[in-house]
């Protein structure tokens, strides 16, 4: 791209950090294309017996307010985002013995059932503490899509430091191989992440990239998508102000630098930017190769039937920085030529695991989903958009309405 490397030169010239950039949106473009996949978290328990230093959930906080949805509360937040438009979940659950692989593939069967209007949930992801092999098989029947599951840090010392040892997730390699696991059960779209800001994020960029490699080594595909969150404020958690951990929370521009190397050095991998970041470090770092999103997020347990739009630090995991909803950010995206897409297609027909890495790499799955989320992306403005939006969303070439062209 015009810059020359000499032996001095470093990634923290201005230059090279803008030729870095440049490579990984261009790859970005050429594999995936200008689309964006939104989904919403939905947090179905923050009961845990873990007690994890960095979160609002840990046993020891007593000031978390403890809640566990029930069939009826679990379907009113599916109903709730239903009616936005929503057609893509990621269920998310504490650690703890309530919450066991029969309690989990219940509450996916119980969202896949909500049928609300128009809308429907078409793909559910989890984000669920480990089970063994016989655990995951019971997951797989309920029909989940991607199992998600973060070390949070692959420094032995931080790790063991961080997560108590009288803890379930104390137990560093019981946690490290659970995607192993996972495969071996049947599921073959995994994902992995780390909480950056635990350790040097530079060592915890190498961890995800070598279990990336790892994970391709031995199954043949490696992560589905990859996550890369930062330390948030949470209830009761003493490390956004202990000075230990001051020295290695991440600044913008090496957040911006982490996704950029992360896009170029795993092309294959889906990359998720969440509403974790603020609406400005949002906006700029999509671009930089992510390729799903999340929209009109709230994490606090049943927050979506309340509809406050208000966040209580003592109702959910961390504080978000960004809370648009799901019309506002489609409309953000619109007008930077991104299409928004709620694709589930390719997963339905069985195009997951090594079927849709292969696809990728020839170059071919940016066609299959390029079409599936026009359609999606049109199903949405016909059913679910204001008219404002339409107007702000059509342009020359905009996909024709599905039901249109049935009729």
């Amino acid at each position: 791209m015009g810059v020359r490397l000499g032996r001095r030169r470093t990634a923290t010239a201005p230059e090279l950090r803008a030729a870095i950039r440049a490579a990984a949106q261009e790859l970005k473009d050429r594999i995936y294309g200008n689309r964006i996949v939104l989904f919403a978290p939905l947090y179905v328990g923050n009961e845990c017996v873990n007690d994890c230093a960095y979160c609002g959930f840990r046993r020891s906080n007593t000031s978390a307010v403890r809640c566990t949805l029930d069939a009826d509360t679990l379907r009113a937040q599916v109903v709730a985002l239903e009616r936005a438009g929503h057609k893509r979940l990621i269920l998310v659950f504490g650690e703890h013995p309530d919450y066991g692989a029969d309690f989990i593939a219940g509450a996916v069967r119980t969202a896949y059932a909500v049928k609300e209007g128009h809308g429907e949930i078409r793909r559910i992801n989890i984000n669920a503490a480990p089970l063994d092999e016989a655990g995951y098989r019971t997951v797989k029947a309920a029909g989940i899509g991607t199992y998600q599951i973060f070390q949070e840090t692959y420094h032995h010392d931080t790790y063991k430091k961080l997560h108590p040892a009288n803890t379930i997730k104390g137990n560093y390699p019981w946690r490290l191989y659970v995607h192993h696991r996972a495969y071996e059960a049947g599921i073959d779209d995994v994902a992995i992440g780390c909480l950056f800001g635990l350790y040097d994020w530079r060592f915890e960029v190498m961890g995800l990239l070598y279990h990336a490699i790892e994970l391709e080594t031995r199954f043949g595909v490696g992560p589905h998508t990859i996550s890369f969150p930062r330390i948030n404020p949470a209830s009761g958690s003493p490390l956004p102000t202990d000075p230990t951990y001051n020295k290695y929370l991440v600044s913008d521009e090496d957040f911006k630098k982490i996704v950029t190397l992360i896009r170029l050095a795993v092309p294959y991998t889906g990359m998720i930017i969440t509403a974790r970041e603020r609406q400005e470090v949002r906006d700029d770092v999509m671009f930089c190769g992510c390729t799903q999103t999340d929209a009109s997020t709230n994490i606090g347990i049943g927050g979506y039937s309340k509809n406050t739009g208000k966040q209580d630090i003592d109702e959910q995991q961390f504080m978000l920085g960004d809370t648009r909803s799901l019309e506002e950010l489609i409309r953000d995206l619109a007008k930077r030529g991104v299409i928004t897409s709620f694709c589930t297609a390719g997963y339905r027909c069985g195009r997951t695991g090594d079927q849709i890495m292969d696809l990728l790499k020839k170059g071919h799955e940016k066609h299959f989903c390029k079409l599936n989320a026009i359609l999606t992306y049109r199903e949405w403005l016909d059913d679910f958009a204001s008219p404002a939006s339409v107007k702000l969303c059509e342009g020359e070439g905009a996909a024709p309405s599905p039901r249109k062209t049935s009729q």
